[in-house]
């Protein structure tokens, strides 16, 4: 269950039942009563002066306010499952019922070694300064660049661009915008609302703490360091539609690349709309905070400007060999005892401070510590420059159980978007650079495993999968990610193969699944033949005829016509009076089609021969 200060659309879907905390309109209580009234609403009860409670009913999916339906006593946090008075009236199924109580186990947790900093008290807060000294550490080679150079064209140059991590020292030149140096935590706390909730970390646990708002973080993190109790971190606070989200724009080049900012419609970006909100986050770290090592969610790539203070990043670079070490070390026993360095081939230490920029790409592995306190705005983007390692995070989120609230959110409905956009542009010869087209094609088959659950799949996945379709953009899930396959192969110079190719990509479980048989055709580029998408066949097809030629043939005409008749021959054979007229007429077609290496035309000749005979007194 999770609590959002959003309008009841933007609730995230994966939760069961959906509570929200509005604020109110306290300048305009009448206004905000009209507008925000719901099924249940009676004349004469009184609107709360400061927040607002929102359930979902989970068979009709309408909001009320739970202070109109709620039972006497009974709390919102128990609710498991809940359905409003006309659909329990409709269905006995429609039960509400109330989270189980929390069992707590007596096996004892394990705390992570390096992660104890004696219960999170700062009398022992040099333990991470002395970690990182006494850890092997590679000095980085990641390049320090202009603001001005970090551009498409340093894309287009630069086979390296996007793959390593990228410094940018002063922010001139990056076309982004940040609030002025002198803001503090109390100015965003009042810009936010004190009473907003954010997610704060313990850093010694490494784990969540509930019940905190902006208020309380600004006069914890406004306290001397020496008087606070414990070192805690925020690194999530996402500022989409506030007041200070006025003040950040992201990097020029971040706006360019960005799947969200290019390909989610714009119409489905407003208030109280679902959408990707990662684009605008607000980092404000304590000294000696630790952020565990960690790949962003999806493979996302960051974007991260210090405002004030420093941190100390450390990477490790994504080779197959270390996401491999990476995914059997998170989340099993060995991330409360195991140093990841250990088991990777190296780690490289970088230090950020105020005014510095970094772009982490997709795929990197890294642990960030905070020397000092530190202020920081940053966020996530989706790109097409490597959307195969975007995926394989993806992958590894999956096989280590991450939960669906801590991944890229409505990921597969953006890259139906993203499909659906490139499709078009590939239908009109667009080009694109081999980079962007080999990760369109991962992102193509990787779409065509999820038409395979629309298809093939059990009633449940197929509702999840159908769920995740935009409909006003994709009619035929299948037939895009089909389509998009071949049209960026043919683009690529590659043959397409048929619906075989890679079955094993991207599928859950392919073993055991019957080969189709492959239809044999000279129609269409390659020869396969994929449901609900025909190709063009020929570029170019022009026929001619030449003028009909009679002659007079000795011919006895048959009764029945066989496959050994003398008909078959080239002449018939028959006597004087058994005459015929034979009228010919050639046509000649010619077919044109590009392939990738260059043409091919095909030429061919047809003969039509129309036979009579004349009537012999």
């Amino acid at each position: 269950m999770t609590v959002k200060e959003e309008s009841p659309a933007a609730v995230n879907e994966d939760t069961d039942v959906e509570i929200l905390e509005v604020e109110a309109e306290q300048s305009e209580p009448s206004a905000s009563t009209a507008e925000e009234r719901c099924p249940a609403c009676t004349e004469g009860v009184a609107v709360p002066e400061e927040k607002e409670n929102w359930v979902r009913c989970d068979a009709c999916k309408v909001w009320f306010h739970w202070r109109c339906v709620a039972v006497d006593g009974q709390e919102l946090s128990q609710i498991d499952k809940w359905f409003c008075e006309p659909c329990r009236a409709l269905s006995p199924k429609h039960r509400v019922t109330l989270k189980p109580p929390a069992r707590k186990s007596t096996r004892r947790k394990p705390v992570r070694d390096y992660a104890n900093l004696n219960n999170g008290v700062t009398s022992d807060a040099s333990k991470w300064s002395k970690m990182l000294n006494s850890a092997a550490l590679a000095a980085d080679a990641f390049p320090r660049m202009q603001g001005s150079d970090v551009n498409a064209e340093w894309l287009e140059r630069d086979e390296d661009a996007l793959t390593v991590p990228v410094l940018i020292e002063r922010p001139e030149g990056l076309g982004m915008d940040m609030p002025d140096e002198s803001l503090t935590v109390k100015e965003i706390a009042d810009m936010l609302g004190e009473d907003t909730s954010v997610e704060v970390i313990d850093v010694a646990s490494q784990s969540g703490l509930s019940g905190w708002t902006l208020g309380k973080w600004a006069e914890y993190y406004h306290t001397p360091i020496s008087e606070r109790d414990k070192v805690r971190n925020v690194i999530s606070l996402e500022i989409s539609g506030t007041k200070l989200a006025e003040k950040v724009l992201p990097p020029r080049i971040v706006r360019e690349l960005d799947w969200v900012e290019k390909f989610w419609p714009a119409n489905k970006k407003g208030k109280g709309a679902a959408w990707p909100k990662v684009q605008l986050y607000c980092l404000m770290g304590t000294q000696d905070s630790w952020t565990d090592w960690h790949i962003d969610f999806a493979g996302s790539s960051v974007y991260y400007h210090i405002l004030k203070g420093a941190k100390t990043f450390l990477f490790i670079k994504p080779t197959p060999a270390n996401l491999a070490a990476y995914e059997r070390w998170s989340g099993s026993e060995m991330q409360t005892n195991t140093w990841l360095g250990d088991l990777v081939d190296e780690v490289m230490k970088v230090e950020l401070t105020a005014g510095n920029t970094m772009i982490i790409p997709t795929g990197w592995i890294h642990a960030v510590y905070t020397p000092k306190d530190a202020l920081v705005f940053g966020g996530n983007f989706l790109h097409s420059y490597d959307v195969a390692k975007q995926l394989r995070v993806r992958e590894i989120e999956i096989a280590t159980r991450v939960p669906k609230k801590f991944r890229f959110p409505y990921f597969i409905k953006l890259s139906w978007y993203v499909a659906e956009s490139y499709l078009r542009s590939l239908r009109a010869k667009e080009d694109f650079p081999p980079r962007v087209l080999s990760s369109i094609e991962s992102l193509s088959t990787f779409l065509v495993s999820q038409a395979r659950v629309l298809e093939r799949g059990n009633e449940g996945a197929k509702k999840e999968a159908r769920e995740q379709v935009p409909a006003d953009k994709v009619k035929d899930a299948g037939a895009v990610a089909r389509e998009l396959r071949w049209r960026v192969r043919l683009a690529k110079g590659v043959d397409s193969d048929g619906e075989e190719h890679h079955e094993s990509e991207h599928l859950a479980n392919p073993v055991g699944r019957p080969k189709r048989k492959r239809v044999i055709t000279d129609e269409g580029m390659g020869g396969a033949q994929f449901r609900n998408f025909q190709p063009k066949s020929w570029d170019a097809v022009v026929a001619s005829s030449k003028n009909v030629e009679e002659t007079r043939v000795k011919a006895r005409p048959e009764a029945e016509l066989a496959q050994d008749s003398e008909w078959m021959d080239v002449e018939g054979e028959g006597d004087e009076k058994d005459r015929a007229v034979v009228s010919r007429r050639e046509v000649v077609t010619v077919k044109a089609r590009k392939t990738p290496t260059g043409l091919e035309r095909h030429r061919v000749t047809s003969v039509l021969e129309t036979w009579r005979w004349d009537t012999v007194a």
